[in-house]
């Protein structure tokens, strides 16, 4: 059975100065997401973008172009460069500083304070001297422009107090087989301050004046997890799975955490590990030697691999991809003319219960292949020997 209520999306990209045909890594949640959902049988979901950021901030100030574009047109008129033409995402896009994102944000924040589990209060704070952006609650240089001087500042925040009974990452926040955070996750996370200051003093976001604080935004850790849960509130999600690298999970897990509920929708984290494609000497070599076709190639990159990485959460070595190669190029050609009915409601499960293993069941692939648009292979050599990834 297809789990019609839980969808998969890309956690938000950051909207610095790239693009996908330069930093094909920067896609592979992106790419995991894609892959998921239309084996689930669901139709595409919008690519997710973080485009509140310090960087942001800075070059749209020191723009020499007046009068000075919305940030916000700057912003979408970058998110569209990094695609190349035809690319265009059929779910087209959210960013973290949408209408209805920034709508559920404030939802959310006028129930948690009603609640009492985010509060308003006075708090002592250190801002930048030289471009002005709060550096938190430590004297330490801006990490915007690198200005070791701040100042003490004292004025209302948004805080959340956490409690340190509760996991920043339980089981039941990881999609994964048996709901087991990763012990270096729940290890790390668990040392964020137990008081967490969640409105910064940035000249964009989801402004948090309709909640008593002129002048402030949400964090963009915070309002990440909002992009995600309104994108999957659109699409009547009962549960959104974010892909997410352990590494970045650390960095917005904290604060993310009074954001991953909303009246019956959850979020949940997903790992997966970096995909090896700055390795093009090995998998030219491995093309070469097999004679694989264009389409071929584009499948292996673009589908096959970061699913395998979702396996492989430590990251897939450039030494795997040979073997990793012939695992694919088995399954592709023993791709069935139907799939067996049986067969994809157990891989539908095993998706839906965050179980990877069955990407390396070479008749299970070769069946969810068929299940998806992957387009035939042109003829390739035979391949020999059992794959060792």
């Amino acid at each position: 059975m297809v789990a019609r209520h839980l969808f998969f999306f890309n956690g938000p990209v950051q909207n610095q100065e790239f693009t996908f045909a330069e930093k094909p890594g920067k896609a592979v949640g992106i790419r995991i997401a894609a892959a998921l959902n239309q084996l689930l049988g669901h139709s595409p979901v919008p690519h997710l973008w973080n485009t509140v950021t310090l960087s942001g901030d800075l070059r749209h100030r020191h723009t020499t172009t007046w009068p000075r574009r919305p940030r916000a047109d700057v912003e979408a008129d970058a998110i569209a460069a990094k695609y190349a033409p035809g690319t265009w995402p059929p779910g087209g896009i959210v960013t973290d500083a949408d209408r209805p994102v920034a709508d559920l944000a404030r939802e959310m924040i006028a129930e948690a304070l009603s609640a009492g589990t985010l509060t308003i209060s006075r708090e002592r704070v250190r801002v930048c001297a030289g471009c002005g952006h709060m550096t938190g609650t430590a004297d330490h240089a801006c990490r915007a422009c690198g200005n070791a001087a701040t100042r003490a500042h004292v004025a209302e925040h948004l805080v959340a107090e956490r409690d340190p009974a509760r996991p920043v990452v339980a089981g039941e926040d990881i999609h994964a087989f048996r709901r087991r955070a990763p012990l270096q996750l729940r290890n790390a996370a668990g040392n964020a301050p137990a008081r967490l200051i969640l409105s910064r003093t940035r000249a964009y976001g989801i402004d948090l004046e309709a909640v008593g604080l002129p002048g402030l935004v949400l964090d963009p850790r915070a309002g990440l997890h909002v992009a995600v849960l309104a994108a999957a509130r659109r699409l009547q999600a009962d549960v959104a799975v974010m892909t997410t690298t352990a590494n970045a999970a650390l960095n917005v897990a904290a604060h993310g955490q009074p954001f991953r509920t909303h009246h019956g929708l959850r979020l949940r984290y997903v790992l997966h590990g970096h995909v090896p494609y700055s390795a093009a000497s090995v998998l030219s070599q491995v093309y070469e030697r097999h004679q694989a076709d264009a389409a071929t190639q584009t499948t292996f990159e673009t589908w096959f691999l970061p699913l395998y990485a979702l396996k492989e959460k430590n990251g897939v070595r450039a030494e795997q991809l040979p073997a990793l190669f012939k695992h694919f190029s088995r399954a592709r050609r023993a791709r069935p003319p139907h799939p067996d009915p049986q067969l994809i409601d157990n891989l539908h499960r095993s998706i839906t219960e965050g179980d990877a293993d069955w990407v390396m069941r070479q008749s299970v692939l070769a069946h969810a292949m068929t299940s998806t648009d992957i387009p035939q292979p042109d003829d390739e050599v035979e391949l020999t020997g059992a794959p060792t990834p």
